[in-house]
């Protein structure tokens, strides 16, 4: 698709000859001989120049007032203005409003088409920026969070308010595989930030000196190691979003230096003395409840408050199961999709065992079984027989050990908390909840246990 340009000059003799040069290098050309006619052809016809080149002097008006008019409309095109008789204020005029160029007559046209190009190049990756946005934000709209349940029609209307108006700060809780991670994508490319930069980070994945270091970066000879210097993650997120996921594990000191980042929209990198100003919009996640942490002092409550501006729970999936009619064919077609396979049809005995199994994995252990049996499929026909659900067999009823055993996923859907929680979750329930059986059970003792009944945010008695 050729690059278009639209030149705006009253003078025929020279508007006839930049249209024609153009025309022949392989522009699409459209020359307007006066403001009336160019405001036609934008506002009118919705012609979308990449570029627009103008005198800046028309009988019928200015052309800076005709750019200021158009600046909405035309946001993503360079504007090059020629001009016989400029003035300085014209040009700064110009270069305010975000011209490429301001130029005199008359001008030599190999140094019009140097500049040309140079406002074409630049056009082009604004144009890229702006394409890619939008199809961040068609891929992450609200329906991107998929369900027919109660719970996932709650998330969805909360999340089409929260990408309406512009928040400071939120905690998306969850079980690990719950999709935290899709929510804070959603609430950035859907939101009034979403020309802005995301940066996640998992707080869990690095030790506390390089978290510090990522998150705040550092100068030269800030510490052993530190050769040059480092724009921290905040710094990168600036006029964007900041995705600090699993936030649950930083350490309190790291904690109160966030909170005074955060609080006071400034911080210093590590070895220096002076304060970088930001704007950023913080998303926190964890699969552990930080309200009931801050109250056991395992988490600042200063900060949990100030990210709290809002709360998100997302439900697991064995809570949400009517969800699975949804997930599981638009799993299917993106595998598909991937791997080149036809799988079309989903029997009801592989419907029957995916609802018979807890998910504890969530809908991250639900991809690697989609994934799996898609890649393994040698026809239209979903391939029961690589399900391999623990605890569930090919008719989809619990085995009957079932009630003196527990099967966990060992395919890296579940951190070892997880599990942990998982398992205590379990026992509890098949317990009513008493305490001391579960210890029994679990070859613990009551106090054990009932600190990892706190830590998890479970509910037990006895």
């Amino acid at each position: 698709m050729p690059n278009t340009l639209l030149i705006i000059e009253d003078e025929a003799l020279l508007g006839a000859e930049l249209a024609r040069h153009y025309a022949k290098i392989g522009w699409e050309v459209e020359w307007a001989r006066s403001l009336v006619r160019a405001a036609e052809l934008v506002q009118d016809q919705g012609y979308d120049p990449l570029l627009v080149l103008s005198d800046m002097h028309l009988p019928d008006g200015n052309a800076l007032d005709f750019m200021e008019s158009t600046k909405d409309r035309l946001s993503y095109a360079e504007w090059l203005f020629l001009t016989g008789y400029g003035s300085v204020p014209d040009s700064v005029r110009a270069l305010r409003l975000g011209a490429y160029d301001f130029l005199e007559k008359p001008c030599e046209l190999e140094r019009l088409d140097l500049v040309v190009s140079s406002a074409a190049r630049s056009a082009l990756a604004q144009r890229r920026l702006r394409d890619q946005a939008q199809l961040r934000h068609r891929r992450y709209g609200p329906e991107a969070y998929v369900g027919r349940s109660a719970a996932a029609n709650q998330v969805r209307e909360l999340l089409n308010r929260l990408t309406q108006v512009s928040f400071s700060a939120l905690i998306i809780g969850g079980e690990t595989g719950t999709g935290k991670g899709l929510v804070a994508r959603i609430l950035h490319h859907s939101g009034p930030r979403a020309q802005g930069p995301l940066v996640e980070l998992n707080c869990a994945a690095l030790p506390r000196e390089l978290l510090e270091s990522e998150l705040f970066g550092h100068e030269a000879g800030a510490f052993t190691g530190a050769t040059g210097r480092h724009r921290g993650l905040i710094e990168q997120a600036d006029g964007g979003t900041l995705f600090l996921d699993e936030i649950g594990e930083m350490q309190l000191d790291l904690q109160s230096k966030l909170l005074k980042a955060i609080e006071d929209r400034k911080f210093r990198r590590l070895g220096s003395e002076k304060e970088i100003s930001v704007d950023v919009q913080i998303i926190a996640a964890s699969n552990r409840d930080l309200g009931e942490l801050a109250r056991q002092g395992d988490f600042r409550s200063d900060l949990y408050h100030r990210l709290s501006v809002f709360r998100l729970q997302l439900p697991p999936l064995r809570d949400v199961s009517e969800d699975l009619e949804d997930l599981v064919p638009l799993l299917v077609a993106e595998f598909n999709a991937k791997s080149n396979r036809q799988v079309k049809v989903i029997p009801d005995s592989v419907w029957k065992q995916l609802k018979a199994y807890d998910w504890p994995g969530n809908v991250r252990e639900l991809r690697n079984v989609i994934e799996r049996c898609v890649l393994l499929s040698e026809g239209p026909t979903f391939p029961s027989q690589w399900l391999q659900l623990p605890g569930v067999p090919s008719e989809g009823k619990p085995v009957e050990a079932r009630a003196d055993r527990l099967l966990i996923p060992l395919d890296g859907s579940m951190a070892l908390d997880d599990m942990d929680c998982y398992i205590i979750r379990t026992v509890l329930e098949r317990l009513d909840g008493n305490v001391t059986a579960a210890a029994r059970a679990l070859g613990t003792t009551r106090e054990t246990l009932r600190y990892r009944v706190r830590k998890y945010g479970l509910t037990a008695s006895g």
